[in-house]
């Protein structure tokens, strides 16, 4: 895997998760997402803004208990979409990892159990 390719999938993980995160709180401010995701505040900018600039997501104004305007996130119809397919993706290349540490675990276990086999009582 490139370079390119490891940062695009990292990117579209980070969109997932913020996609995720904006659909159960939408009137979240950028810091309290950044807060919340361990991501820097201009990252999470930088993710909505490429977010709303591909019509995934749209930011409305709305006045906050403290009576100031914030913005709220809401997922558009072609978000929810993006989102089920990134989810899709995901999933698909968790379950191959998870398969590829089966195989590993099972082999690990089969030469731990040989070499058990093969070595003399007490030693």
């Amino acid at each position: 895997m490139t370079a390119a390719e490891k940062k695009k999938r990292v990117e579209s993980e980070e969109m997932l998760i913020l996609m995720r995160v904006i659909n159960e709180n939408p009137q979240m401010t950028q810091r309290d997402l950044s807060s919340r995701m361990g991501l820097s505040l201009g990252k999470i900018n930088f993710l909505i803004k490429s977010l709303i600039e591909k019509g995934f997501i749209k930011a409305d104004n709305f006045k906050n208990s403290n009576n100031k305007i914030s913005y709220l996130y809401l997922l558009t119809p072609a978000g929810i979409e993006e989102k089920t397919r990134i989810t899709c993706r995901f999933l698909k290349r968790k379950m191959e990892e998870y398969e590829k540490l089966e195989n590993e675990i099972r082999h690990l276990k089969k030469e731990v159990d040989l070499l058990d086999n093969s070595v003399p009582e007490g030693h």
